[in-house]
C-alpha cells in the first residue's frame, strides 16, 4: 500500500515528482469523457518510466489467441483496447537543451486532479542541464460537453534567462501497446496533412477498419497577447506536426493552447472525418479555452448534483468515493447504447474487452440511482443487441435451440477471452444479464422492459442453463459440473453453490418472465414465441422440475453453504495466519499453489449472499461470513465491496469500515500493486454501494425504499442523493444516527425507514 497522494475532499494531490510513482499517478490522474480519455502522462518529453496512453471508446483490435488453439471452441482472438494517436506533447526545447524532466533538477512539482471541475493540473520548477531555470503551469481537460474536444494550457517562464524556445506540438499515430507482442503496432497510416497552425492523421486499424481522425491546433500568447511566431511543418509515416520557434524572455510568460479533435468512424463516415475533424477545430479555437472549459464544468456541476456523496469527519474516505465516482462518471455517460463500461476506463490497457459481468452485477446499480433511466436503460439494451452472438458463442460450445451464453469478456457480443478456465467454466457471468433486468424493474418500476427486450434474452439464457445441468443419479439430483465460480482461485469445480443457485433462480425468473408478457402483452408474446420458436409449456415444465431438484452443497456440521463440492478437503487456514512475504498470492504463488488452497480470490458464496440477501435469515449470513471471509484474500477489486454489504448487514461496523476504506481507496493507495496498469473502473461502482447498501442499508423490497442506516464512528456525518421512479431523495445520516429523509423532487412517497414507514412529501 503507497499513501503519497495528499487527502483532500474534491481534488487528487501529488507533491513531489517520485519516478518510482509515476506510473500509477499516470493512471489515477487520467481523464475521459465518455468517447475518449487520456492517461496523466506529461505534455513535455520525459524519458523516466512512463506510460504515454490515448484511447477511443469501441475502438478494439482482435489479436490473435495465442493459447488453446486446439481446443474446440476456442476464441479466435483476443480484444485489445487499443492505445491510439496521441495528441497532447508539447515538447520543449530552449537552445539547446531538451525540457526531460527525467534529465532535469526538479524543484517543485505539484500534480492536482481538480474533480469537481474535470481538470488536471500540474506545476513545476525545473532547472535545465545547462542551468537555465523554468517554471510551467499546465492545464488539461476532456470535454465533458463535447465529448471529440480535448483542450491544454501550457504556461513556460523563464526565470533566469533568456533563449530561442522551439516547441514542437505533433499528433502521433506511431504508437504502441503495453500488452504488444514484439512491439506489434496496431494502426496504419489512411491519411496527414499538417499546415501553419494545424496537423492532422487519420489512422486505420488493422482487421478492424476503425477510422481514427486526430487534429490538433494551437495558439500562442505573450504578455496576454496573441503572437504570431515562425513555424515549420514535418510529416512522416503515421505522425504530422508543427515545430513553433519564439524567444523566451525571462519573466515573461509564453502560454501555449493546444486544441485537439478526435472523431472516429463510429460516429461520422470514413470519407469526411478529416472535413468534420476540421470544422470541430475551428469551433474549439473560436470558443477559446475558457469558454470551453466553462461549458465542461457546467456539466460536471450537473453531474456532482446527480451523484455526489458527502462524508464530514473523515477526509480519505470523502477523497476516496469521489474520486470513485468521478472516474465512473467520466468513464461511461450512457449517452450512446453501443459501448459499455471497460474494467480500466480510459486509464490503461489491461484486461482487453470493454465489457464485464461487472457491469450488470456492479456498476448498474449505481447508474439507476445517479441517472436518468435510460442511462441504465442502454446497458440493458447493449446485451440485447448482442442476443445473436451470445446465441452463435453458446452453438460453438455444443448447444443448440437458441441458447444463449454471454460472453466472459466481449467488444461486439463475440467471446474474446483467452483462459479456458474462466472464458467457459465461469458460466454464472451469462445469468449477470437477468439478474440486471430484475434489478432495473425493481427500482424503475418498468416491467414492460420484458416485453420490449428482456423476455427474448431470458429465453435463451435459460435454454443455456437448461442444457447445462445434468441429472445426477448419486445424487437424485441435478448438477452442474466443471465450472469455475466467482473465487477465481477455484477452477473446473464441481457444483459451484453461486453457479447452481443463480442457475437455479434464473430458470424461475425467466418463468415469471413469460406469465408476465403472456397476459399483459399477448401481441408482443406471441411475436417473441414465433421469433425464438418457444415451447412454452413443454420447456418451462422442465425449467421448474430443475429449480425444484437444484442441488446445493451445504456442511450441517457447520451448517454454512459450501463453495462447492469437496471444499472442506482442502486444509482450512485463515488469511491471518499467512506471512507477509506470501502476500499477494497471485505475485508470489504457483498456480498449482493457489488452486490446492483455501483462500478465495473474491466473495463467492457471500457474493451469493449478497444478491439474494431476502432467502436467508442474518444468523445464516453471519455463519457463512464469519467461515469464508476469514480466507478471503481480496486479490480482485470486486470483493471488498461485497463484503461492506454483508457486514454493515450482520453489524460488523468496524470490518465493514476497514473494508469500505479498501475498496474506496484501492487506487488511491496501489493496495493491490498493479494501479500503473490502470485503475480499476468497473470495483469502483462497488464503492458506491458500500456506502449507499452497506452504510446506508438502501434496499428496493416490492418497489419500495427501505433504509437501515448506521454510521461509523469515525465520521460526523456523511449524505448521498437517489433518483427514484421520477423522484429524488436526500438522506442524511449524522452522529448517534440521526436520520435526515428529503423529498427534493417529485410526488409524494413512502419509505421504510429502520423497519417504519416515513411518508416523504
Amino acid at each position: 500500500m503507497k499513501q503519497y497522494l495528499k487527502h483532500h475532499e474534491w481534488q487528487i494531490i501529488e507533491e513531489g515528482l517520485n519516478p518510482h510513482y509515476n506510473k500509477i499517478s499516470e493512471s489515477v490522474f487520467s481523464l475521459g469523457n465518455g468517447r475518449m480519455g487520456q492517461r496523466a502522462t506529461f505534455e513535455e518529453d520525459y524519458s523516466g518510466e512512463t506510460h504515454q496512453g490515448s484511447y477511443v471508446a469501441g475502438v478494439y483490435y482482435p489479436d490473435k489467441t495465442r493459447v488453446g488453439w486446439w481446443k474446440n471452441g476456442y476464441p479466435e482472438y483476443f480484444a485489445k483496447v487499443l492505445n491510439a494517436p496521441s495528441w497532447i506533447e508539447i515538447r520543449i526545447k530552449i537552445g539547446d537543451q531538451v525540457l526531460d524532466l527525467a534529465k532535469c533538477n526538479v524543484e517543485s512539482f505539484t500534480r492536482v486532479l481538480d474533480m469537481k471541475q474535470g481538470l488536471l493540473h500540474r506545476v513545476f520548477t525545473a532547472t535545465l542541464p545547462d542551468g537555465k531555470k523554468v517554471r510551467v503551469d499546465s492545464k488539461r481537460f476532456c470535454s465533458m460537453a463535447d465529448g471529440e474536444i480535448g483542450a491544454i494550457r501550457y504556461e513556460i517562464t523563464a526565470q533566469n534567462f533568456d533563449a530561442p524556445i522551439s516547441i514542437t506540438l505533433p499528433v502521433d499515430a506511431d504508437v504502441v501497446n503495453k500488452d504488444s507482442n514484439y512491439d506489434e503496432k496496431f494502426w496504419e497510416e489512411v491519411h496527414k496533412e499538417a499546415e501553419v497552425g494545424q496537423a492532422l492523421v487519420t489512422a486505420q486499424t488493422k482487421k478492424t477498419l476503425f477510422h481514427v481522425c486526430t487534429g490538433i491546433q494551437y495558439v500562442l500568447e505573450q504578455n496576454g497577447k496573441r503572437i504570431e511566431a515562425k513555424a515549420t511543418v514535418n510529416l512522416r509515416e503515421k505522425y504530422a506536426d508543427n515545430v513553433v520557434t519564439t524567444e523566451l524572455k525571462q519573466g515573461s510568460p509564453l502560454v501555449i493552447y493546444k486544441y485537439a479533435a478526435i472523431l472516429s468512424s463510429e460516429n461520422h463516415p470514413k470519407d469526411k472525418l478529416v472535413a468534420h475533424a476540421k470544422a470541430k477545430l475551428k469551433e474549439a479555437v473560436a470558443a477559446g479555452f475558457d469558454q470551453l472549459f466553462a461549458n465542461h464544468t457546467r456539466v460536471w456541476a450537473h453531474k456532482w448534483e446527480e451523484c455526489d456523496i458527502t462524508i464530514e469527519g473523515d477526509v480519505a474516505a470523502q477523497q476516496g468515493i469521489r474520486f470513485n465516482i468521478f472516474q465512473l462518471t467520466q468513464t461511461y455517460t450512457g449517452e450512446d447504447e453501443r459501448l459499455n463500461i471497460g474494467p480500466k476506463g480510459f486509464t490503461g490497457e489491461k484486461y482487453g474487452g470493454s465489457t464485464y459481468w461487472d457491469t450488470e452485477a456492479y456498476c448498474l446499480p449505481f447508474f439507476l440511482s445517479t441517472a436518468e433511466p435510460k442511462v441504465a436503460r442502454n446497458l440493458l439494451v447493449y446485451r440485447y443487441k448482442h442476443l445473436g452472438k451470445a446465441i452463435e458463442n453458446a452453438k460453438k460450445l455444443g448447444f443448440k435451440d437458441g441458447a444463449a451464453f454471454y460472453p466472459f469478456v466481449t467488444m461486439n457480443g463475440e467471446e474474446c477471452h483467452n483462459e479456458w478456465e474462466i472464458t467457459f467454466e465461469e458460466i454464472h457471468r451469462t445469468s449477470a444479464m437477468a439478474y440486471a433486468m430484475r434489478d432495473y424493474i425493481d427500482y424503475t418500476g418498468d416491467k414492460d422492459y420484458l416485453a420490449e427486450y428482456g423476455l427474448e434474452v431470458l429465453i435463451g439464457i435459460a435454454r443455456f442453463w437448461n442444457q447445462r445441468v445434468n441429472w445426477s443419479d448419486e445424487k437424485s439430483k441435478f448438477v452442474i459440473l466443471g465450472v469455475t465460480g466467482p473465487n477465481e482461485y477455484e477452477n473446473n469445480v464441481n457444483n459451484n453453490w453461486y453457479t447452481n443457485y443463480l442457475g437455479a433462480w434464473t430458470l424461475r425468473f425467466a418463468t415469471q418472465a413469460v406469465e408476465f408478457v403472456k397476459t399483459a402483452h399477448p401481441k408482443r408474446y406471441a411475436e417473441i414465441v414465433a421469433k425464438t420458436n418457444f415451447n412454452d409449456k413443454p420447456e418451462m415444465d422442465r425449467w421448474k422440475h430443475i429449480v425444484e431438484n437444484m442441488y446445493y452443497p451445504y456442511d450441517p456440521k457447520r451448517k454454512v453453504i459450501l463453495q462447492q463440492d469437496g471444499f472442506l478437503d482442502k486444509e482450512i487456514i485463515r488469511v491471518k495466519d499467512l506471512k507477509a512475504e506470501d502476500r499477494p498470492l497471485n505475485q508470489k504463488w504457483s498456480w498449482d499453489r493457489i488452486l490446492r488452497s483455501c483462500f478465495i480470490k473474491q466473495a463467492d458464496v457471500l457474493q451469493g449472499i449478497y444478491l439474494f440477501e431476502d432467502d436467508f435469515d442474518t444468523e445464516t449470513i453471519r455463519r457463512n461470513f464469519d467461515f469464508y471471509e476469514p480466507m478471503t484474500v481480496h486479490e480482485s477489486s470486486l470483493s471488498p465491496c461485497v463484503h461492506v454489504i454483508l457486514a454493515s448487514k450482520i453489524g460488523y461496523k468496524e470490518q465493514a469500515y476497514e473494508f469500505y476504506l479498501r475498496t474506496a481507496r484501492l487506487d488511491l493507495d496501489d493496495y493491490n500493486n498493479d494501479t500503473e496498469e490502470g485503475c480499476h473502473i468497473t470495483s469502483m461502482a462497488g464503492t458506491w454501494m458500500s456506502l449507499v447498501k452497506g452504510f446506508g442499508g438502501m434496499r428496493v423490497r416490492n418497489g419500495q425504499l427501505h433504509f437501515n442506516p448506521f454510521i461509523p464512528d469515525q465520521w460526523k456525518s456523511y449524505s448521498f442523493r437517489l433518483e427514484f421512479r421520477d423522484r429524488v431523495i436526500k438522506v442524511k445520516v449524522g452522529s448517534g444516527g440521526k436520520v435526515e429523509t428529503k423529498l427534493e423532487h417529485g410526488d409524494p412517497l413512502e419509505v421504510i425507514m429502520n423497519g417504519s414507514p416515513i411518508q416523504l412529501s
